[in-house]
């Protein structure tokens, strides 16, 4: 098994048509592997950002009809290279939801679906592919991001994606890569389990909001470096979008002692940053805290 690699993180604004998106990440793709990228991953939403149930339901598509998920298998084998699509918007089963089709009824803004309506909700699912084209992982996301913010924006990702069950770690030629994807940044027992289950390297393709960014993006990917010893891999989507949505981008590439490789800013682009995977035990043996690890009962619970 080869201890060392490049890995990229591609950075997008992406919109709300899947064409254009789909063509904007293949581009950055390209010029991470013309950069030496051996390893290339994209943001959740990598081919469709749009505001509301309604259009994020009308532009779903199940695994098999999705046009994004052959598209980027063929970029897989075209480039060589190893690529981790952040997220789709995946209607989870053949026929459970058609094109274009929507429940009955209205959903009043922020309640939440149940009954028939729970069941026809999407997966938020990040792909791994193999450089062959194959597909070496699929994570569905399971933390789902339903918060009001400070500055007025509020989002209810449970009212159209249901929360996702499984762990993943995959297997890479460089050894186990966890999935993660952004909101799941916030649960460190997530990471903690991916890292004692064998992962050295974990990947948070995000759609992260400015304003939480701005405070919590970088420190909460260094602490789950440092908790875990792996590398983290988050690309990040960034600017503008549909219905005045911001993200932050800084796509980051962090080393198993928490120190930044690199970083990207504000708009578009790909950043790279050379995988010593021979890091990943140096910096465990020296603070091996995942060995560690005793049970213990919980506290009562209190008002």
């Amino acid at each position: 098994m080869p201890k060392r690699f490049t890995a990229a993180c591609v950075q997008v604004t992406a919109g709300t048509e899947i064409a254009p998106n789909l063509e904007a990440a293949a581009t950055l793709v390209r010029r991470a592997r013309d950069a030496g990228a051996d390893f290339i991953a994209m943001p959740e939403n990598v081919c469709m950002m749009a505001q509301g149930r309604e259009r994020v339901l009308a532009r779903a598509r199940t695994e098999s009809e999705h046009p994004a998920l052959p598209a980027f298998c063929e970029l897989a084998r075209e480039t060589g290279a190893w690529l981790l699509v952040g997220s789709l918007g995946i209607v989870p089963g053949d026929g459970e939801l058609p094109d274009g089709e929507l429940p009955d009824g209205e959903l009043p803004d922020g309640e939440l679906p149940d009954g028939e309506l729970a069941e026809r909700r999407l997966a938020n699912r990040c792909f791994l592919i193999a450089a062959d084209g194959t597909i070496a992982g699929r994570y569905d996301k399971i933390h789902m991001f339903d918060v009001d913010l400070p500055d007025g924006e509020s989002y209810r990702e449970s009212a159209t994606f249901r929360p996702g069950e499984q762990a993943i770690v995959a297997p890479t030629p460089w050894g186990g890569l966890g999935m993660t994807i952004c909101y799941d940044l916030r649960f460190a027992a997530l990471f903690r389990a991916l890292a004692q289950a064998g992962a050295g390297i974990i990947t948070v393709p995000a759609a992260f909001a400015v304003p939480t960014g701005r405070a919590h993006w970088q420190v909460l990917l260094r602490a789950r470096a440092i908790e875990t010893g792996c590398f983290i891999i988050a690309p990040a989507q960034c600017g503008s979008h549909d219905g005045g949505r911001r993200t932050y981008g800084h796509s980051l590439i962090v080393d198993p002692w928490g120190e930044i490789m690199a970083e990207a800013g504000k708009e578009p682009g790909v950043i790279t940053a050379d995988i010593d995977m021979a890091r990943v035990a140096e910096c465990r043996g020296m603070v091996p805290a995942l060995n560690h690890s005793r049970r213990f009962s919980l506290p009562e619970q209190t008002a």
